[in-house]
């Protein structure tokens, strides 16, 4: 894992990563890859939101793993800081060797290096090995989440 570098991502990375969220069973269905000027434009947005960072891990210059980190200032906690890490996602040919651990944990040296007091996420009910995968790293399922898709 020595070998490994993350990274705030940038526009030339895009196209590996979406790559990467399409490579998913979920993913696959909700990724449209033959349509680059759309995640263009959205790392355009996500990009220049000092609130964002899209991570990327690489190795030799291959993008392999991928997540994006929102950071949320508030009030309840005591004023508390508070990250949200979405779209985690490992290249299918390097899953369960250590490198999603690797990301996740330079996330979390981000958030406390950027003041965070909690860091949460959500998975898909369907993905019973990410859940152990977070599970592994510390989270805690304490809560039920709930979307509403606009």
């Amino acid at each position: 894992m020595s070998d490994l570098v993350f990274r705030r991502a940038t526009l030339h990375d895009v196209p590996a990563i979406v790559g990467l969220l399409a490579d998913d069973r979920l993913g696959a269905q909700r990724e449209s890859p033959d349509d680059p000027k759309v995640y263009e434009q959205a790392f355009g947005r996500v990009d220049a939101d000092p609130g964002q960072l899209q991570v990327v891990g690489e190795r030799q210059g291959v993008v392999l793993a991928t997540a994006q980190v929102t950071f949320i200032p508030g009030l309840s906690r005591r004023g508390a800081t508070r990250a949200i890490v979405e779209a985690v996602r490992v290249a299918s040919t390097e899953r369960g060797a250590g490198l999603g651990s690797a990301m996740m944990r330079w996330i979390l040296d981000e958030c406390r290096a950027r003041g965070c007091d909690l860091v949460q996420l959500t998975s898909a009910v369907e993905r019973e090995d990410a859940h152990r995968f977070y599970r592994n790293l510390g989270f805690v399922q304490s809560h039920a989440g709930f979307k509403y898709q606009l």
